[in-house]
């Protein structure tokens, strides 16, 4: 196994709520308006410091996606996943990004966020607002 080489972000951070590496900067938060299993999501344009895992078909609320779930590098937790491709037109805009489930992560003030047990969310994905 090779050295670990951890990305350092400076400004508002989300960090992983195990261990506290740096995972993604407020600015890149493309939307808050999503959901997961445990409650809130965050869909990403850009992270760091995390490993892919396989990719999958996934029925999302808004569709079948191809979607591969992120690790964080240090301790290996789920964080999340990354939309490797869409099925429906609408929802390209998806593709190549992030979604940090807040449960997993410390917000930019090292706020926690707490998960949702009444929640049974399955395939879970944008709110319907």
């Amino acid at each position: 196994m090779g050295r670990l080489f951890v990305q350092t972000l400076e400004g508002n951070i989300y960090s992983c709520k195990h261990c506290k590496t740096h995972l993604a900067v407020i600015e890149d938060i493309m939307s808050k308006a999503f959901s997961c299993k445990h409650g809130k999501a965050y869909l990403f344009r850009n992270v760091v410091n995390v490993t892919l895992g396989e990719k999958e078909e996934r029925m999302m609320i808004t569709g079948m996606h191809i979607v591969a779930d992120i690790f964080c590098v240090c301790c290996g937790s789920n964080v999340g996943w990354k939309y490797e491709s869409a099925y429906e037109k609408s929802q390209k805009y998806k593709e190549g990004k992030f979604i940090l489930e807040r449960f997993q992560i410390l917000g930019p003030n090292g706020s926690t966020y707490r998960r949702i047990q009444e929640a049974q969310i399955v395939g879970s994905d944008v709110d319907e607002e």
